[in-house]
């Protein structure tokens, strides 16, 4: 099989390592920039130089210095318009305690279904954090209770991209997505700085737990894996006494400044289940499929962000491929703008 020559690298950084970058995380030698000091993080974090001018595309294109002087021009113009009224004029911003009561639903340590229903319970009428706990708690579907999966608390899980976004949020002033996120086309000029180092989108450790209690020590296919962060995070879960066996394949378009991982197979994923599981595709990856589960983690609502250009993830699954079921959906931690979460599709009678 073909795959990146490579290691698991930051580019123009002779220190990197995934292990010692964790490592650090856990021990509280390497924290989020809560100086507000973003371009030094990443300097740090990923050993680069003071000097470093590389340029990162993703939505836009920015250098850290760039990156650093839009956090320090705070809530300036529009750069933390997140939420509109129905004139489209922006909303004062949420508070930090609800701020911090949205991002508390993705922690290890709490129960996500009982950190929903208080950020509905304690949210003001008509207020920012009451229309997020609305539009959170209208797509949130856990795991049926007969499926067995159980997703208890921890206090050892390390995930930085997770402790970042929680910075961040308090940053740029964000409280989570609700029905209107949808029209939101705008993001920070930060983004492009995140998904080169950590991905598009980001774990939390219920999806991962989901992940790996759904695979049933199955191996998993991580289809466009990216820069590998997805599979770094499922690698340190255990399965029992055993690691998860999991499998990256990305067609290598995109570029990324980190990679986790050193041996992603770089090649289109439909050729690559047709040579090595015996699948038949036809135009769409889905449509072939022969196995039995799809676990898809991308946008939950119509922005295209990070799903189909036009419609909803479930609307295309319910209109071309209604032999699937979705038996779960669950929000993930989301960028300023954003809206993700974990589907898992089984098929019927599988």
């Amino acid at each position: 099989m073909p795959s990146v020559p490579q290691k698991a690298q930051t580019e123009d950084s002779t220190s990197f390592d995934p292990d010692v970058f964790f490592g650090s995380w856990a021990k509280g030698d390497l924290t989020p920039p809560y100086d507000n000091d973003f371009r030094k993080f990443i300097i740090r974090g990923f050993g680069l130089q003071l000097n470093d001018t590389y340029g990162y595309r993703a939505t836009a294109e920015v250098t850290l210095l760039q990156a650093q002087t839009y956090v320090e021009f705070g809530r300036q113009g529009t750069l933390h318009k997140w939420y509109v009224d129905e004139n489209g004029e922006q909303r004062p911003p949420p508070p930090a305690v609800d701020i911090a009561a949205y991002t508390d639903i993705f922690r290890p340590t709490t129960s996500t279904a009982n950190a929903i229903k208080g950020l509905l319970s304690n949210a003001k009428k008509s207020s920012i954090r009451a229309d997020v706990a609305k539009h959170i708690q209208s797509l949130y579907q856990p795991p049926a209770v007969d499926r067995k999966i159980i997703v208890s608390k921890s206090k050892t899980h390390v995930n930085p991209y997770f402790d970042l976004l929680a910075w961040f949020n308090q940053n740029l002033e964000w409280a989570g997505p609700e029905a209107n996120t949808v029209k939101i086309k705008h993001s920070h000029p930060t983004l492009p700085v995140l998904f080169h180092h950590f991905g598009c989108v980001c774990p939390s450790y219920e999806s991962l737990e989901i992940i790996r209690q759904v695979a049933k020590g199955r191996s998993i296919i991580d289809l466009g894996s990216g820069n590998g962060y997805w599979t770094y995070m499922l690698r340190r879960r255990r399965d029992g006494k055993d690691k998860m066996e999991v499998i990256p394949i990305d067609n290598g378009i995109s570029e990324w400044r980190t990679v986790w991982i050193g041996d992603t197979l770089e090649m289109d994923g439909v050729k690559w289940l047709n040579g090595n599981v015996g699948l038949e595709f036809t135009t769409k990856m889905i449509e072939g499929y022969k196995g039995t589960t799809i676990i898809i983690a991308g946008s939950q609502n119509g922005n295209g962000f990070t799903a189909f250009a036009s419609e909803l993830i479930v609307d295309w699954f319910a209109r071309e491929k209604p032999e699937w079921e979705k038996v779960c959906q669950v929000p993930l931690p989301s960028f300023a703008g954003k809206d993700e979460a974990l589907f898992v599709f089984e098929r019927h009678n599988a």
